[in-house]
């Protein structure tokens, strides 16, 4: 393999650049939101034990896996596993189906960010008091634990900036507000990545730092409040005894496999414009633990605000604390309140959400078009002639389908693709691409491909991992995601049973890929059953077929039009995969 075979690929400007877009997609909301939940919900500091540990022996490996390949083949996820592992090559669609999917809700995050911020611009929040047209006469500017009452902050965000009806059966009508924000969100992610890694390496410059700056800011703030260290003291104080509950080790393992992003094809795609001798393991670990540490400072910043509120309000911390969107949307912005220059924080925070929702969703786009190009680039450009005319249909495809979420069901619909798509089918995705990485393509391979280069090949702890720890964990994770599984639900409203439906049809959207994948693999390649499971195992095995077969159809071609000129050489014919 030579950097020369591919001439035209793209590549960064400047190695930095993909270490910050690296950063940039593994540091999202989740660092915000899910983390620190997570953190006090088993076990507070107890939780840092496992966490760190899975992220050694799990999060480091598998990135450093998915960087190597993406590199060495030069390929996004779809090209780079159809050539390291033809049965499993299904998995390579499914990360860009499950990408395509999450990138068309995960926006919607990003809009109402927007809706939170310019509602920023004033002297008084909107949700100071609850003197506003649309709060109910259960209207409090305490935290309760009544379920009759609710807070200001809770009635702004379901009744004024989602308006949003009683479940999933109730559709209600378009909210003009935040369409039109989901379509300036969109213009935004368009103009930083219409040009490729061109643009995207400016961009990310910004858009994965300035985030630092500003949770900086709000810790300084935050630990001289009164309260803050009693928060700080919920975070980090071990409950040890926790430990002993097999669903913390889970909830660790999944935490850093989800908020690394293994699986989701992006990393990947993004390594495959790297320089070939690029050194992989420097942005390996410069990415895991920035995107580890982040999580822990975020941590800080939500857990001294938690405090102070506590200490406001007279309630214990355990009744603030909620899980996923509620908790920077409600929750956090509650906190601002009573702050000095509330607008001002306020407007940081929502800016602050904006660049690490923004980073993360360049790298699910950028799966889509990468893949695209790897295996359709010249029907492609045929029609739209210009990357950037693709990146636009991928942009404006995700944006229609994204309308059903700015609707006044939208949260309901959110919920529901976010649960099944992002607990459910990542798992089944992750598994297959470890067993066909780690044990089909081989840590023997891989290790190879890496010693190629950068001239240094993976230590021991790295090829043990590969080989035994990451597929056995991964397995373990998989067995208890399903054994423990939950249906989806939002706050205290249950999905009926024709939704649960939807949702695992969502989930089989992307997993579907896989045995489709592997049965057509199977039918393309010659010999017996016996020969064509071997072979579908084989690295390579389908550059050999689509070689064979451009050769003979140049040769037929050339039989057709009665041309003297003799048939070209085999080794001349480039393939497609």
């Amino acid at each position: 393999m030579d950097e020369k075979q591919e001439p035209d690929r793209p590549t960064w400007s400047r190695q930095i650049e993909f270490t910050l877009a690296g950063i940039g997609c593994a540091v999202g909301l989740g660092n915000v939101w899910r983390f620190p939940y997570l953190c006090y919900r088993s076990g507070g500091g107890a939780f840092l034990v496992p966490y760190l540990l899975m992220l050694v022996v799990l999060g480091i490996p598998l990135l450093h896996m998915e960087l190597t390949l993406g590199q060495y083949l030069r390929r996004g996820p779809v090209q780079a596993l159809a050539k390291a592992c033809p049965l499993f090559k299904g998995v390579g669609m499914a990360t860009v189906a499950i990408s395509f999917i999450m990138c068309t809700y995960y926006n919607i995050i990003i809009t109402w960010a927007l809706y939170y911020m310019f509602s920023s611009f004033r002297s008084e929040l909107l949700w100071e008091n609850c003197n506003n047209t649309w709060n109910t006469v259960n209207c409090t500017d305490r935290v309760t634990n009544s379920s009759s009452a609710s807070t200001a902050s809770q009635q702004f965000f379901n009744l004024k900036v989602l308006e949003r009806t009683g479940g999933v059966e109730e559709t209600g009508y378009l909210r003009w507000e935040l369409f039109l924000l989901l379509m300036l969100s969109w213009i935004l992610v368009y103009l930083c990545i219409f040009r490729g890694v061109k643009s995207t390496g400016k961009v990310v410059y910004f858009t994965a730092l300035f985030p630092y700056v500003i949770l900086l800011a709000l810790l300084i703030n935050n630990v001289q409040l009164p309260g803050a260290i009693d928060g700080i003291r919920f975070f980090i104080i071990p409950e040890w005894n926790k430990l002993l509950d097999v669903q913390v080790w889970v909830n660790a393992a999944a935490q850093i496999f989800n908020s690394i992003g293994i699986g989701f094809g992006s990393l990947m795609a993004m390594a495959s414009y790297n320089s070939y001798n690029n050194n992989i393991l420097k942005d390996t670990l410069a990415i895991a633990i920035t995107n580890s540490a982040t999580s822990i400072f975020a941590g800080f910043v939500i857990f001294s605000a938690f405090g102070y509120m506590s200490h406001l309000q007279n309630v214990p911390v355990s009744e603030i604390a909620v899980d996923g969107p509620g908790l920077v949307f409600v929750v956090y912005p509650q906190a601002f309140v009573t702050m000095p220059v509330a607008p001002l924080w306020a407007v940081l925070f929502f800016f602050m959400l904006l660049c690490l929702g923004l980073d993360s969703q360049f790298a699910m786009v950028e799966v889509m078009v990468t893949s695209v190009l790897d295996g359709y680039s010249k029907p492609v450009l045929k029609y739209l002639r210009r990357k950037e005319f693709l990146v636009l249909v991928v942009c404006s495809g995700a944006f229609l389908l994204g309308i059903p979420h700015v609707m006044q069901v939208g949260i309901y619909v959110f919920q529901l693709m976010d649960h099944y798509t992002a607990i459910v089918s990542i798992m089944f995705l992750a598994f297959f691409e470890v067993i066909g990485v780690c044990w089909l393509y081989g840590v023997k391979r891989l290790s190879s491909n890496l010693t190629e280069m950068t001239g240094k090949a993976p230590n021991i702890f790295f090829r043990v991992c590969w080989w035994i720890i990451c597929p056995v964990l991964i397995t373990v994770i998989l067995v208890f995601s399903v054994i423990q599984f939950k249906p989806a639900r939002y706050e205290n409203y249950e999905y009926p049973a024709w939704a649960q439906g939807v949702g695992w049809l969502i989930a089989l959207a992307s997993i579907i890929w896989i045995p489709i994948a592997a049965l057509h693999t199977l039918w393309v390649l010659p010999g017996s059953l016996t020969e064509k499971l071997k072979k579908s195992i084989t690295p390579f095995s389908l550059d050999e077929i689509s070689e064979s077969s451009d050769y003979q159809q140049k040769v037929e071609v050339l039989e057709v039009i009665g041309s003297s000129v003799p048939p070209p050489e085999k080794d001349s014919v480039q393939t497609n995969l």
